[in-house]
């Protein structure tokens, strides 16, 4: 599944995928999406993308400490090609996680579709040989997004999602570009909060109300929170948030 830059396969130019990530869209897939809202467990939740502004990254001691105790697993980066290897990796992950994922790396990447429209790499992490995580982020001109990471669950301890979010940030500042794309957490749903790890201070919450990026606060985010649920949840569902 390696991205072509024929007529035929065009892939998506750095300087647009840049314009829609600013804009608080993602990848979905071959597609480009957006959303305020998610539900879990029966309850609906408001989504908040986050990027992080790398020229303030700064590592403070717990990442210091995670960087140093992983610092003998070989990592490497590379042009995405979909392999078994990855396929059987992915699913040893999917099956010790507690939450809904898609069932195969194929279907997170492409769905329906045979050719990746994105400028896709991976960071292999491998112990003496054997793969054991791996990460997938797309480049635009300015900004990488980091898509997926998966792991061993044998490797727990190292704690290697986070790790991972180190890898991908890293990468970026040592290319010199602008933001590196995270995804999004989700108002009082705690499982997406290990997106800020990497560097709290240097994170920034996507308000989509105003269309603004804004420093990231816990403040910051339940205000748009309230926002969005008063503005565009039809009164008749506000009883189930």
């Amino acid at each position: 599944m390696a991205a072509s830059s024929s007529a035929e396969f065009p892939i998506i130019r750095g300087d647009a995928l840049d314009f829609y990530l600013a804009q608080g869209y993602y990848r979905m897939q071959q597609d480009l999406f957006t959303c305020q809202f998610v539900p879990f467990d029966g309850r609906l939740y408001t989504a908040h993308w986050l990027r992080i502004a790398l020229p303030g990254v700064d590592w403070g001691p717990e990442q210091r400490r995670l960087l140093r105790r992983n610092a003998r697993f070989k990592a490497t980066i590379r042009s995405f090609r979909l392999t078994d290897e990855y396929e059987e990796l992915y699913a040893r992950y999917r099956a010790a996680i507690t939450f809904d994922a898609a069932p195969t790396i194929a279907a997170v990447l492409l769905g329906e579709a045979t050719h990746n429209v994105f400028n896709t790499q991976i960071i292999e992490l491998r112990d003496e040989g054997r793969l054991i995580a791996a990460g997938i982020l797309d480049y635009g001109e300015r900004t990488l997004a980091g898509i997926l990471n998966f792991y061993d669950p044998t490797y727990h301890r190292h704690s290697l999602g986070k790790y991972l979010l180190l890898l991908k940030t890293d990468y970026a500042r040592r290319l010199r570009l602008d933001y590196y794309y995270p995804g999004y957490l989700v108002n009082d749903y705690p499982k997406f909060d290990y997106k800020l790890f990497a560097c709290a201070t240097a994170t920034e919450v996507f308000d989509s109300i105003s269309g603004l990026w804004l420093p990231f606060s816990w403040e910051a985010v339940k205000v748009n929170s309230a926002e969005l649920f008063a503005e565009w949840l039809p009164e008749d569902l506000q009883g189930n948030i």
